[in-house]
C-alpha cells in the first residue's frame, strides 16, 4: 500500500493513530540505518535499534528539537496534540512524562509520513540518529 496512492488527511487523524504509523515509519528507518552501516548480527541489530527507538531516546529527540526551535508551527502542533494525547497506558520501563514526549516524536513522525514530507522525515531521523549516537559515545 502507497502513501500516494490512498492520501489520508493528516490534520484529520487521531493523535495516537499518527503515533502509531509514526512508530512504524521511524522503526523501518533506523532498520534500515543499521543495516546499512554494516551492523550485520540479529542481536547487535536488535540492541542498536533499541537505543535509537526507546521511549527515553525519542523524548530526548523531542525535546532537542523543540529547544532548538527546528519545527514548524504545524510540525510543534502536530507533536503537542500527540504529546497531549491520553492513551490510557504507560509502558511500564518509563515515566508518563518519557512516554508523552516520545508519543509526541512519534506523532510528529506520523504526520509527517501522512503530509507526504518523506524528505523532512528524512532529514528528522538523520538528526535523531546522529544526535543519539554523539551521546551514547560521550
Amino acid at each position: 500500500m502507497n502513501n500516494k496512492e490512498n492520501p489520508v488527511e493528516a490534520k484529520q487523524l487521531n493523535a495516537l493513530a499518527l503515533a502509531y504509523m509514526g512508530d512504524a515509519v521511524y522503526d523501518l528507518h533506523i532498520r534500515h540505518y543499521l543495516i546499512a552501516s554494516g551492523r550485520m548480527r540479529p542481536h547487535q541489530l536488535h540492541r542498536s535499534a533499541v537505543s535509537f527507538v526507546s521511549a527515553n531516546a525519542q523524548a530526548a529527540v523531542m525535546h532537542a528539537l523543540l529547544k532548538e526551535g527546528m519545527l514548524s508551527d504545524s510540525e510543534e502542533a502536530a507533536a503537542r496534540r500527540g504529546r497531549n494525547a491520553k492513551s490510557g497506558t504507560v509502558p511500564k520501563n518509563t515515566d508518563q512524562n518519557t512516554y508523552r514526549y516520545s508519543t509526541a516524536f512519534e506523532a510528529l513522525i506520523g504526520y509527517l509520513y501522512f503530509s507526504q514530507k518523506e524528505e523532512r522525515v528524512e532529514e528528522l531521523v538523520a538528526y535523531a540518529v546522529n544526535m543519539l549516537e554523539r551521546s551514547e559515545n560521550g
